[in-house]
């Protein structure tokens, strides 16, 4: 389909975008990748009647040590983070999930900042930073601040950014590739994941998120208090639906998807090495 007629804008800095922003309200969206946007679009899902470009700015492409973290440009391609050294040394479960994103293509367009914004479900990456413990930056008007994944996920495609907000920066712990692991299942190797899982296990604690597992990308709640009470990979992963009612559609039901949790959890916390 042909989306809906929009003006465009492309921006110069961020501080042009945030104004833009500010100008066109809620009447405007964010430009980046296009890989989450531009098929709403087409489907008459979403219809901005202005588009900001923020894809060419280039400060806001970047993967740094910034100490006790790793911060990552919002624009920094998935196929910059899927090779990135420092990633691979320091947080190589970002790396791996990036890696399994779409397909080259999608890779070398695709944003961090630009998934992470959208908050699709059954996207990887959104699971991923959960799981981590990371934070984003989200810069408007007023300043930035910083908003923990765990609060950023608010609901069906919906986060804590304002409409006048966007994210420039995500910071995620190190953990010098202890344990981790990346599970998912698909029908195809290119497909969205019907389950999918991210586990990290570092500085005592687990972190175990989930995808399209609810509403929002999810902890695995029951399965993180469950370790830490002392129980065993395969005790703790029977947990791992607990309390959650995933939707059903042509590729799987509410229980295969609740059954498909239990496995690929185990499976994650079995290779992370609990």
């Amino acid at each position: 389909m042909i989306p809906a007629s929009f003006d465009y804008k492309r921006a110069e800095s961020v501080d042009e975008a945030i104004a833009l922003l500010g100008e066109h309200g809620d009447e405007a969206k964010l430009l980046a990748g296009g890989h989450s946007l531009l098929p709403l679009m087409k489907l008459r899902l979403a219809t901005p009647s202005f588009l900001i470009d923020v894809g060419r700015l280039k400060d806001l492409s970047y993967i740094r040590d910034a100490g006790d973290h790793i911060a990552i440009g919002a624009l920094t391609r998935h196929r910059d983070v899927e090779i990135s050294d420092l990633l691979a040394a320091e947080v190589p479960l970002l790396a791996r999930a990036a890696s399994t994103v779409g397909d080259p293509q999608v890779r070398h367009r695709g944003t961090l900042g630009g998934t992470l914004a959208h908050a699709d479900p059954a996207s990887d990456l959104p699971a991923v930073i959960l799981a981590l413990g990371g934070t984003l930056v989200a810069q408007g008007p007023g300043g930035s601040r910083e908003i923990a994944a765990t609060d950023f996920f608010q609901g069906f495609l919906e986060t804590a950014l304002a409409e006048d907000e966007m994210i420039t920066e995500v910071r995620v712990p190190k953990f010098g590739g202890k344990g981790w692991s990346f599970q998912k299942f698909t029908r195809r190797s290119q497909d969205w994941a019907i389950v999918g899982v991210a586990a990290v296990v570092a500085n005592g604690s687990t972190g175990i998120a989930l995808v399209n597992m609810a509403s929002t990308p999810v902890r695995a709640s029951g399965v993180e208090s469950a370790l830490a009470g002392g129980a065993s990979a395969t005790d703790a992963a029977a947990q791992a639906a607990d309390g959650l009612e995933p939707g059903a559609d042509l590729n799987a039901s509410t229980e295969y998807r609740q059954h498909l949790a239990r496995v690929l959890v185990r499976r994650a916390l079995e290779e992370a090495g609990v």
